[in-house]
């Protein structure tokens, strides 16, 4: 018999409970994916992290709280310095021991693809400011090698810059690159657009060793481990700039704050950093003492902290930038920790499944197929 209206425009009880069927799935839903995602989301957190020469292996300590993870990457033998590309989704590491550059994806902490070959003991490297291009110090060919960051291979033939090239800084517009060279006693300049070095040699203290830029790019700072001295160099005419600053015994490491009003300073011998103040060239009085022998420096985007690598305690010192104090205890890493670098904050989170979560998805998404399927197969008539 034909259905009246009222009939028609009744639900059947099986059509109800395909319809509560679908509710109560889609009720479910946000905590499936918040099953799924949880354990297994990359999270976009700023992380330091520090190569271990004496072990192999880079650490990763945990900005937020100042710990450093259990688990640890294998990288090349004597992992000597690292740089993070400026959208923070890779980290560049110095394998001096095996002549190449490992490549950290940051996301999942692990290597992405073989090491890049680039010249003998590879030490300093630096990232342009648009992450195109990685800048490494080969110290035993004497030369600069050019990796393009996006298929990681060497381009071009190596820059030769002098005998023992050590620290590399690139300008902020990414046009120069500054290089320390140890044994001349000198900074090779760069020029991006050829890859060729420009000028002269710039003459500086004695054993050249860390190197930086100001962040509005007018002064590069060079410290000189062989001299206890700070060389300031204009970078407009390439050409030093009053007499060096004394500092400690044995400088290495150099950060500059981001309103370029304060570099930092480790000195290695001293077991302390010092404080320059650049509107009068002048060091803050009383340095701030970190652990033994420290060596490489990063400070987190918003300056407001300094991570100290001291490679003879086998930690990394926190100092509040802003008051030149220590904060907390120095962070156990590996063995000889000698180069650090941070990530900047703020990168957008990509979730990432694993083979449980795949599996769970899918069978989710089966469910709901079926439940859809029955409930149109429920409907009358």
């Amino acid at each position: 018999m034909e259905p009246t209206s009222n009939e028609r425009r009744s639900p059947s009880k099986a059509g109800t409970h395909g319809a509560l069927g679908r509710r109560n799935f889609a009720a479910l839903l946000p905590a499936i994916l918040v099953f799924l995602q949880v354990p297994d989301v990359a999270v976009a957190l700023p992380f330091a992290y520090v190569t271990n020469v004496g072990s192999g292996n880079v650490s990763v300590i945990d900005v937020a709280t100042n710990t450093a993870s259990p688990i640890t990457i294998a990288v090349g033998a004597l992992p000597e310095q690292v740089a993070v590309r400026p959208d923070g989704l890779r980290a560049y590491v110095t394998n001096a021991g095996s002549g190449t550059v490992s490549v950290i994806n940051t996301f999942n902490n692990a290597v992405v693809g073989a090491p890049i070959p680039v010249g003998a003991a590879p030490s300093g490297l630096a990232v342009t400011p648009n992450g195109a291009r990685v800048y490494v110090a080969n110290s035993g060919s004497g030369t600069v090698s050019v990796i393009d960051t996006a298929t990681n291979t060497v381009i071009g033939s190596p820059i030769p810059v002098g005998p023992a090239p050590a620290g590399v800084a690139v300008t902020p517009n990414g046009a120069r690159v500054y290089v320390a060279v140890l044994d001349a006693n000198a900074v090779s300049v760069i020029d991006t657009a050829t890859n060729t070095v420009i000028e002269s040699p710039i003459p500086v203290g004695a054993a050249p060793t860390g190197i930086a830029v100001t962040p509005i790019g007018s002064l590069v700072f060079v410290a000189n481990s062989g001299s206890n001295s700070v060389s300031v160099i204009n970078a407009l005419t390439n050409t030093a700039v009053g007499s060096p600053i004394p500092v400690g015994v044995a400088p290495t490491g150099i950060a500059i704050n981001l309103n370029s009003t304060r570099v930092f300073v480790s000195n290695f011998q001293s077991n302390t950093v010092s404080v320059i103040e650049t509107a009068f060239f002048s060091v803050l009085t009383g340095p701030i003492p970190v652990g033994v022998a420290p060596t490489g420096m990063a400070l987190t985007t918003d300056g407001a902290r300094l991570y100290v690598a001291n490679s003879g305690s086998n930690s990394v010192s926190v100092i509040n930038a802003l008051t030149n104090t220590a904060v907390g205890s120095p962070i156990p890493v590996g063995v000889a920790p000698t180069g650090i670098a941070v990530t900047p904050p703020n990168i957008p989170i990509i979730p990432t499944l694993s083979d449980r979560g795949f599996w769970v998805l899918c069978a989710a998404l089966g469910v709901a197929f079926a439940m859809q399927l029955m409930a149109r197969r429920a409907r009358p008539l």
